[in-house]
């Protein structure tokens, strides 16, 4: 995949998933830093970290907490600049001078939450130091990343924002559901967002 044309669709459909949010959603200016530094505290709990207790990493899991992290990082990008080829630019760029060194998976969330909490910026850098040790490839991140996507605007789509939307259903949370999704559709079909919002449609409870 043309790392220049992934980080471009990227972008796009984040941008596109914030208007459907907020159409004016810059005006808003949230606090994007906030919500990533967050979800790294979230990311760590999966990927383990308590050494009083017996603990078994969530890959998948660990992923998905990526993938909403560079949600974020996404949009505070989005957010300081409107033009998509420069950010598609830097992002290309900073993804092959991502840091290679050898700290661990624990020591490299919180060098990327110091990061934020210092400069309240998203730092690409240090996330995509992130996704060797996730296993995330940029087609999984890509990929991963696109089906999150869907299932974000599925949950606006059934209210989300007015506190309707039931995120826990048969048992399960949506992302885990999104997970079975994911597994029963060729992600590199030209129609795969569409797929994976009509698998979730499919399997949501119907309201009376």
């Amino acid at each position: 995949m043309d790392l220049t044309l992934t980080f471009r669709t990227m972008l796009t459909m984040q941008e596109q998933i914030n208007q459907r949010i907020h159409a004016d959603w810059r005006a808003h200016n949230h606090d994007w830093y906030r919500a990533i530094w967050i979800e790294c505290a979230e990311l760590l709990d999966h990927h383990g970290w308590k050494w009083w207790k017996k603990q078994t990493q969530d890959l998948a899991q660990v992923q998905l907490e990526l993938i909403d992290i560079w949600h974020f990082g996404l949009s505070a990008l989005l957010q300081r600049e409107t033009r998509h080829d420069i950010i598609t630019q830097a992002l290309a760029q900073d993804f092959q001078q991502a840091p290679t060194h050898d700290l661990n998976f624990a020591a490299q969330i919180e060098k990327l939450v110091l990061e934020t909490l210092q400069t309240r910026q998203f730092n690409a850098k240090l996330f995509f130091a992130l996704l060797p040790v996730a296993e995330l490839s940029i087609d999984d991140l890509y990929h991963t990343y696109l089906s999150k996507n869907v299932l974000n605007l599925f949950r606006q789509d059934h209210g989300y924002q007015q506190g309707t939307y039931q995120k826990h259903w048969n048992g399960l949370e949506d992302n885990e559901h999104l997970r079975v999704v994911m597994s029963g559709v060729d992600l590199q079909h030209p129609h795969v967002y569409q797929q994976l919002y009509k698998g979730l449609k499919d399997i949501y409870p119907q309201t009376t």
